[in-house]
């Protein structure tokens, strides 16, 4: 049974909020000024079909279409047949979370009262994320411009009675199974029914950026628990190659004025203070200076965070607005068609993040390069002690290379890309759904390669023994080892990849190194 409730007002969500609902199964609950909103808006346009006045996809045809006149008996069925015509996307579905995501943007948005929907429109959009209806959406098919229309003609197919969704099948979250059904009997498993859409209530779902939206929040959400993340794993990284503190100390960072690189620098003090690993070698002349994969690590991971701020920004700006079109005016009883759908300014930002996470991957692959080295590393090859019997790390760093490869091809901006539809009404489209699926795959790669880096640092660090390392890392590694042992012998490597990869995913990395050495930023 719901517990929780999640509010819609006019308020704007932050990304603490985004994370809080897809961790719970929180009931969806509107203020009474949203209600009120609706209503007006949805006056303003009962009045124009009153009054029989031509306003583009309230009583015109669409796109190139735009100037054909809809008679009144027919409004209603244009919203339907827009539906059905414009469910062309292609591909996978898209994951779960994002699909959550995807619904609650568009609650959000049409609840601004902007739209000109009914009450009982919003309601069984409501009703559909309260009961986990989750449509079945089309990865491919959108450009960006007129707002994500594939994808959202997709969901609102299921609103209809159409389509297809999936429901869950039995259990408690945690260890649902999710079954897909048509979009009529999907609603009816929870006594919901299917909606005739009104006029301009088809356009109002389909116009918005919310796909391009739900990726960029879904990736942002995860990207910021790797970014700290990284610092941990990086720590342990440089202690192990009897890396120098020296490049973090405060000073250096305080003359270049950059947040960012301080707060790493910052970080990586405090995960390795007392280590008796870096004090062994403190006063050594042994090395001069690290390599800049260990030196420069506050200037690109700091980098990587000035960045991410920016893109958080923007993706929450987008969030809490209205993307539709044409947008009602209830202060003046206008309707007034704009370009709020066209995606570039997420269609940048998810480039952005695509370019700096992809930095993040690189940066982190060659210090596992650094870690299998016996000429840099001083340490076993490839960390086995057995080396021809054993081939220890080998193929991990073979891995890693390759996510990196990968990230780095996804990394080349879509946002630059443009290709004219709809006879040239649509002349400038953003690419922005392209864009944040690019950037969400990168996030899962980079979370892949440190889950390599981890599990190297740990196998280096035990190869230091009898030295230890300090109370941070030293954390992080006990944790590690209470579920993937020590490489003696060569084993069965991806299942210790998967291991350190669900360790990093849960936040229980981050969550020993806090324990021991306090809140890192």
């Amino acid at each position: 049974m719901r517990k929780n409730e999640f509010l819609i007002s006019m308020q704007p969500l932050s990304l603490d909020d985004f994370n809080a609902f897809l961790k719970s199964d929180a009931t969806i609950r509107f203020t009474d000024e949203v209600r009120s909103r609706i209503d007006a808006a949805r006056t303003v346009i009962d009045n124009i079909l009153a009054a029989k006045k031509p306003v583009y996809g309230v009583n015109t045809g669409f796109g190139n279409f735009s100037e054909v006149r809809i008679p009144p008996e027919t409004v209603n069925e244009l919203q339907r047949r827009l539906v059905l015509s414009h469910a062309a996307g292609i591909g996978p579905p898209m994951r779960h979370d994002i699909v959550r995501l995807l619904l609650l943007l568009k609650i959000k948005s049409l609840a601004f009262g902007r739209s000109g929907c009914r009450w009982e429109t919003l309601q069984l959009l409501a009703d559909m994320l309260n009961h986990q209806i989750l449509p079945f959406v089309p990865e491919k098919g959108s450009v960006g411009a007129s707002g994500d229309l594939a994808p959202l003609a997709h969901l609102a197919l299921v609103m209809i009675g159409l389509g297809s969704a999936y429901v869950p099948a039995s259990g408690a979250k945690e260890q649902q199974q999710w079954q897909l059904m048509d979009g009529g009997p999907a609603l009816e498993k929870f006594q919901l029914k299917p909606i005739s859409l009104k006029a301009k209530e088809g356009l109002a779902i389909l116009n918005g950026t919310q796909a391009i939206t739900a990726y960029g929040i879904w990736g942002l959400l995860k990207a910021w628990q790797l970014i700290k993340t990284a610092d941990i794993i990086g720590a342990m990284t440089l202690e192990s190659l009897l890396g120098t503190l020296t490049p973090f100390d405060a000073r250096i960072h305080q003359v270049r004025s950059h947040p960012g690189q301080s707060m790493v620098a910052q970080n990586f003090r405090q995960v390795l203070l007392g280590s008796p690993i870096v004090a062994s070698h403190k006063d050594s002349d042994h090395k001069v200076q690290d390599a800049y994969s260990l030196r420069c690590i506050p200037q690109v991971h700091g980098a990587v965070r000035d960045g991410m701020a920016y893109i958080t920004e923007v993706f929450l700006r987008e969030a809490n607005s209205v993307t539709d079109n044409p947008l009602v005016f209830t202060e003046t009883g206008e309707v007034l068609s704009g370009g709020n759908f066209h995606g570039a300014p997420v269609a940048g930002a998810a480039d952005f993040m695509a370019i700096l996470l992809t930095d993040l991957a690189s940066i982190s692959e060659r210090r596992i390069e650094h870690m299998l080295d016996h000429s840099v590393s001083e340490l076993p090859p490839f960390l086995t002690r057995e080396g021809g019997l054993n081939s220890g790390f080998m193929m991990a760093h073979v891995s890693a290379a390759a996510l990196v490869s990968e990230c780095k091809v996804l990394a080349h901006p879509a946002s630059v890309d443009s290709i004219p539809t709809s006879a040239n009404k649509e002349d400038h489209v953003s690419m922005g759904l392209h864009a944040a699926r690019k950037a969400a795959e990168i996030v899962d790669n980079f979370e892949q390669i440190l889950a390599i880096e981890l599990l190297c640092a740990c196998q280096a660090l035990d190869l230091r023994k009898p030295l230890k390392p300090a109370k941070g890392t030293g954390a992080v590694l006990q944790l590690v080892r209470k579920y993937i042992p020590f490489w003696q012998e060569d084993r069965l490597i991806a299942k210790d990849m998967a291991i350190s990869t669900e360790l990093i995913r849960s936040g229980k990395i981050t969550a020993a190194a806090e324990e021991v050495c306090g809140d890192l930023k």
